[in-house]
């Protein structure tokens, strides 16, 4: 029998900067996302190196003692790659693999390398090999100068590691060839979606590792791919849904995330049709995050580009079951911070008042199950009725979860 081989991680470091634009508390926060990638990705991470500077040095992205500080320590410890907080320009990345001598990473090569792991259709390699060829091309003179003491791993999967001979020109040809392969695909999608007919489409957004899935797989009764990384989803998932008797169509889409390259953007923009196309969105959030307002804050930063903001919204708060917070006494008079509020408190504040319905829920454990499903049936019953004025005595609420349980 074949001994079990465990997953062998790379060493790497962090480097971000404190600037004008981002205090330590901001780039901590973003420090811990990257830490979270890298880790999605295969890597381990054994030190960050941070440093303050009025804005990025255009030579090295950090300061020159800054750089030497970083290189003695990667050769002490045999460290092979080095990730930054930010997208660096070609000539930061080459000036950084020159002076460092090993390989150089940036968040949004990282997020590309995520990607490029959890692919599974067609439709979305191709779209993640688009966005890897456009954030290639101006980098295309690194790739031939440093290519031959490159051995693969994070950053190094697909074009990179595959067009050794490639120039300018190929990679070009590639793109357009990429981008008209996805037009046909696009048709093809868009097609399918004409044939669902007039169901209503619901769509869960949200920031990447919020839950989605689990709630799909919670209200579809289906096998949706949950896992605890981040975007452990990157295909569209479309489940036909009934909760009482009304039928509805529920899609899970990939998670959202700050810093999110433009190339993805641009080539997930197919993708985000099925968002763009819903008639009700269900804004999941993670409140057991301690920057679940910025999540917020970013995933509708991103319906607004789509254009898909003015739609009709269910906010779900989910992981109930793991949020935590340091209990005041009763005669402690410190203000109230996102730290020392109970969820209770959470409750009665900005959330539970916004212009959306809102439910506080686990989707593990199905804590307020019953609420949510009645919310999100009053919402899309909204929609039927607008759609069909003349049947909707048809359709009666009721949970079957819980006359299941009252039997």
């Amino acid at each position: 029998m074949l001994e079990k081989k465990e997953h062998s991680y790379e060493k790497a470091v962090l480097v971000g900067l404190i600037t004008k634009d981002q205090d330590e508390e901001k780039l901590q926060e973003y420090m811990d996302e990257l830490e979270f990638l890298a880790y999605t990705a295969g890597a381990t991470v054994e030190k960050r190196f941070t440093q303050k500077l009025s804005q990025p040095d255009s030579k090295t992205f950090v300061g020159s003692g800054k750089a030497l500080e970083i290189k003695d320590y990667v050769k002490e410890n045999e460290i092979g790659t080095i990730i930054f907080d930010d997208e660096l320009s070609p000539s930061q990345l080459k000036n950084l693999e020159r002076e460092l001598e090993v390989k150089i990473l940036d968040r949004t090569n990282l997020i590309l390398d995520i990607f490029a792991q959890r692919a599974q259709t067609s439709y979305a390699r191709t779209q993640v090999e688009l966005a890897q060829y456009e954030y290639l091309l101006p980098r295309l003179t690194r790739m031939w100068t440093h290519l031959e003491r490159q051995r693969g791993g994070i950053g190094m999967r697909g074009p990179g590691e595959t067009e050794i001979e490639t120039d300018r020109r190929i990679i070009r040809d590639r793109i357009s060839l990429l981008k008209d392969k996805l037009k046909i695909i696009d048709k093809q999608m868009a097609t399918q979606r004409n044939n669902r007919g007039k169901m209503v489409r619901v769509a869960l957004v949200g920031y990447t590792n919020v839950g989605k899935s689990t709630l799909m797989n919670a209200l579809s009764k289906s096998e949706v791919f949950a896992e605890n990384k981040l975007f452990a989803t990157l295909d569209t998932t479309v489940r036909k849904v009934v909760i009482g008797n009304l039928p509805f169509l529920l899609t899970d889409t990939v998670g959202f995330i700050r810093k999110l390259p433009t190339q993805l953007v641009e080539s997930f923009k197919s993708t985000l049709d099925e968002v763009r196309e819903a008639d009700l969105l269900i804004h999941v959030v993670d409140i057991s995050h301690e920057s679940f307002e910025d999540h917020i804050d970013s995933v509708n930063q991103i319906l607004q580009e789509i254009d898909a903001h003015k739609k009709p919204m269910v906010m779900v708060f989910n992981k109930i079951d793991d949020f935590s917070y340091e209990r005041k006494d009763d005669d402690d008079l410190t203000p109230s911070t996102k730290k020392n509020i109970s969820l209770e408190e959470w409750t009665k504040t900005w959330m539970a008042k916004s212009k959306f319905p809102t439910v506080f829920i686990s989707a593990l454990t199905k804590e307020n199950f019953p609420e949510m499903k009645r919310l999100i049936y009053d919402e899309v019953m909204k929609i039927h009725i607008s759609r069909f004025p003349y049947n909707d005595f048809l359709f009666e609420y009721f949970d079957e979860e819980e006359e299941e349980k009252n039997k």
